[in-house]
């Protein structure tokens, strides 16, 4: 009688822990849409649209806090793909978040470089390497371009310059329309 039990006791901890594991590996709808939203973004992490990051930014335009057009560093480019990828009309990027840039990276000039180490931080990719008293340089493979490392650098030794197609690898997907089961 006590074998029973356990056996009774052994599955239903089976059952149930399988349904917890199944449950814990779903994602609810919205946490699908903003995976896509987010996919549109260029991942510069600049901070532009008023959101501290792309991830943020896409749970807002999923809750429809946000409008698509407040991402200058996408452009024309993410704003079509967020369009297709919702359903909603194209609009053009909203001026008070800036202005449409082609692809660039910062480059830091080394021998003006004092090493003060004030760029590192707001770096949302850490692109940049050094320490202090030393001179510093940027990874351009890393580097979105975000410019949130030029206003602190006290000597104005970082500019922003063309990337090269190979510095940037970010590309937009090629956005799927929702449809009805997936909204």
């Amino acid at each position: 009688m006590a074998l029973l039990w356990l056996l009774i006791f052994a599955g239903l901890c089976y059952f149930i822990g399988t349904g917890l594991a199944r449950l814990g590996n779903t994602k609810n709808h919205e946490d699908i849409l903003v995976d896509r939203i987010n996919d549109c973004l260029p991942q510069t992490q600049c901070a532009q649209c008023d959101y501290p990051g792309c991830r943020p930014y896409a749970e807002a335009i999923a809750k429809g806090e946000a409008g698509i057009n407040q991402c200058p560093p996408g452009g024309d480019n993410t704003i079509k793909a967020l369009s297709e990828l919702l359903g909603v009309e194209v609009i053009a990027l909203n001026a008070a978040h800036g202005e449409t840039k082609s692809a660039q990276v910062a480059l830091i000039d080394e021998a003006a470089c004092i090493g003060c180490t004030l760029c590192i931080p707001p770096c949302p990719v850490d692109a940049i390497v050094g320490s202090g008293k030393q001179m510093h340089t940027v990874i351009a493979e890393d580097c979105t371009g975000c410019e949130l490392c030029i206003a602190p650098c006290p000597v104005d030794c970082i500019e922003l310059v063309p990337a090269k197609p190979a510095a940037t690898a970010w590309q937009h997907p090629a956005p799927r329309q929702l449809t009805q089961h997936q909204s």
